[in-house]
């Protein structure tokens, strides 16, 4: 949180504020966000009221400045531009539309926040992925279980395999359960996903997944699984997650 009632280091004379209290709209500030320097004025900052700029920039706050006496934020500063061009001219990022979200999130700009979830990437993701994502039961789980498994077979291996079944449907499902038996006998951890109430595919799902893992920072592909133990009309439903490791 920062006070403006006293003008920063950073600042030239002719700059400052010339009497305590709220500082002048007008006041021309510099900015240190995460390491990335800005200039911009205490107006483009107060633009809207109720954010949390315009509350870290109030005159009831206390300020948190740099080494130079710059006004700091601990937050990326990459993406603070894009924010401040919003402020100032109402115009919406072009890259990195993710990213800016998040941060517009952070600040409380919600007509930014708006606007935003109306583009296509932000769209595409909230609506239509994660609202799908949500209707298959134990996604969130079950990812948890792959990168454990996937973990637990890495000592001194380039690579370790995480079987997964796919079912998008109740009779899938239930053709699947001898299969499931089988590998169960062989002593085999298969992570089930589905059935799910939704249009997208049991490739879909897939991709999802493999989408989720690599988020988290792992390398994985999965190709169709091609055991023996099991017969050619289970083999749609089995897939082999591939976590590379070196």
């Amino acid at each position: 949180m920062m006070s403006l009632s006293s003008a920063p280091r950073s600042l030239r004379p002719s700059q400052a504020c010339p009497s305590p209290g709220p500082p002048a709209a007008s006041l021309v500030v510099e900015l240190n966000v995460g390491g990335e320097l800005y200039t911009t004025t205490v107006g483009t900052l107060r633009k809207l009221p109720g954010s949390k700029l315009a509350e870290m920039f109030s005159s009831s706050t206390k300020a948190c400045t740099d080494a130079e006496g710059r006004l700091f934020i601990d937050r990326p500063g990459t993406y603070f531009g894009p924010i401040l061009d919003y402020l100032r001219s109402e115009r919406l990022p072009t890259h990195h539309i993710l990213e800016v979200y998040r941060e517009a999130q952070f600040y409380e700009i919600k007509p930014l926040v708006k606007l935003l979830e109306d583009m296509p990437q932000i769209f595409g993701e909230q609506v239509a992925r994660k609202q799908f994502l949500l209707r298959v039961p134990g996604y969130s789980e079950n990812l948890e279980l792959m990168v454990h498994l996937a973990r637990a077979e890495a000592v001194a291996a380039r690579s370790s395999a995480v079987l997964v079944c796919a079912v998008r449907s109740e009779e899938d499902a239930a053709l699947c359960a001898d299969a499931l038996r089988i590998l169960e006998g062989e002593k085999r951890s298969v992570v089930k996903f589905g059935p799910w109430k939704a249009a997208p595919q049991v490739k879909d799902l897939l991709d999802c997944v493999k989408m989720d893992i690599e988020a988290r920072g792992y390398q994985v592909y999965y190709e169709q699984y091609s055991g023996r133990t099991l017969r050619a009309k289970y083999l749609n439903y089995f897939y082999t997650f591939i976590f590379s490791w070196w």
